[in-house]
């Protein structure tokens, strides 16, 4: 890559994931090598947590084979739970800005999604990605009429289309719109997350550096969607997924193999475990060096 301004952290204590896209395969599952690679920093003492769009709910699993023992991130940071899935904190979507939402995606052509506290509803139970969503989640989805008073408790909003084209122009559009009100930012070409604008990942990487205290400039992250940038910035060291689009692979300081070829594994054990790369004198080099 392309040397940064940002200089090489002296150690890397923590490190923080995206889930889909990033930490299992297209299918949603967890390799045997990525379990490896994870088991190998907790016993480097180095530790691993996660920040995904998924509902805490959908996170279980994961937690539970990787003995994840740090908080967590659901709903881009939307809710920070404890291992258990106990709630830490929360931003809700503001109820106004919710209904707005929900309306721009129905004028948009787009499916609406709501998630509130642990349920997922949808409007129409075969609607495109639906089956994916469940299962990537581990549940489905309650069909509802309407949204009604779910949009007052909303953790997120998610547009969704097979027209990847039509929602980057909506992600756009309602960015202008909700600025200030909302965070939006699609967590995969087909997926346009809404959520509070406290909730995403940036600030959510933030809250979990204190919760572990880690400084923020100690913590490794790895990512593949436009949401994952914001937790880029805040970082120490960012490494973005072969499978992310150009934007995502500028903002990171490293990019690694494509989530169908390991590219988690191979970035922890290259960039974070191997070599001894984090051992040696900061003034020796900087992200982005050659010889790095």
């Amino acid at each position: 890559m392309t040397p940064t301004a940002r200089s090489r952290p002296v150690k890397i204590a923590a490190v923080v994931s995206d889930v889909d896209g990033t930490l299992v395969t297209p299918d949603k599952v967890l390799t045997a090598r990525t379990a490896a690679a994870v088991a190998e920093l907790h016993a480097r003492g180095i530790i691993f947590s996660i920040i995904s769009s998924r509902p805490p709910r959908g996170l279980r699993v994961l937690i539970e084979a990787l003995e994840i023992m740090a908080p967590v991130g659901g709903f881009n940071g939307g809710v920070i739970a404890t291992p258990d899935l106990s709630t830490i904190s929360e931003h809700l979507v503001p109820a106004p800005t919710a209904c707005r939402a929900a309306d721009m995606l129905a004028a948009s052509g787009a499916q609406c999604w709501v998630f509130a506290g642990q349920d997922w509803l949808v409007r129409d139970a075969d609607g495109p990605y639906t089956g994916l969503e469940e299962h990537t989640v581990g549940f489905g989805p309650t069909v509802v009429e309407d949204f009604g008073a779910a949009l007052d408790v909303a953790g997120k909003i998610v547009g969704v289309s097979v027209d990847f084209a039509r929602l980057a122009r909506c992600e756009l559009d309602m960015s202008a719109a909700l600025a200030g009100q909302a965070a939006v930012a699609r967590s995969q070409p087909y997926y346009l997350d809404i959520t509070h604008p406290l909730a995403n990942k940036g600030v959510a990487l933030l809250e979990l550096a204190k919760l572990m205290s880690v400084p923020a400039a100690e913590i490794a992250v790895i990512g593949d969607g436009g949401n994952d940038i914001a937790m880029f910035e805040q970082s120490g060291l960012s490494i973005a997924m072969g499978n992310a689009s150009a934007d995502v692979k500028r903002a990171a300081d490293f990019v690694t193999d494509s989530n169908r070829e390991e590219g988690f594994a191979s970035a922890i054990e290259r960039f974070i475990l191997g070599d001894g790369r984090l051992n040696a004198p900061v003034e020796t080099a900087q992200i982005g060096d050659p010889a790095w």
